[in-house]
């Protein structure tokens, strides 16, 4: 029987920017917006993956708010915490942070409480 090896990179690369397209890729305004966003991100002091609680709060001080965890129903759905500070949001599994985000409209995350 004969088995195909697939370069998965390589069909991507063929799929999105040559090969099945007449036309160049093209970067729409939410990539953009998103690729200024990851950029800016970089460039700022935002609480690593990894810290406690108590760490981002030693070092950024308290948060505006902290949200509602949510989940915590099954193994699968561990609790997640919010904090919103005035720049980032901090996202926590259980008490470690899973990753910090800014809090600005092109995230779509200027009223994380509004979130339900």
């Amino acid at each position: 029987m004969y088995k195909h090896s697939f370069n998965l990179p390589l069909i991507a690369l063929m799929a999105f920017g040559f090969g099945l397209s007449a036309s160049p890729v093209v970067a729409h305004a939410g990539d953009n917006l998103l690729i200024h966003r990851v950029q800016e991100e970089k460039g700022m002091n935002l609480p690593s993956r990894g810290m406690s609680m108590s760490q981002v709060e030693s070092k950024y001080g308290a948060p505006q708010r902290k949200l509602s965890p949510r989940g915590g129903d099954t193994k699968k759905h561990p609790v997640i915490n919010r904090w919103d500070y005035s720049q980032f949001i901090v996202y926590f599994e259980h008490s470690h942070v899973i990753h910090a985000v800014l809090n600005t409209p092109a995230g779509n995350n200027t009223n994380p409480s509004a979130v339900n």
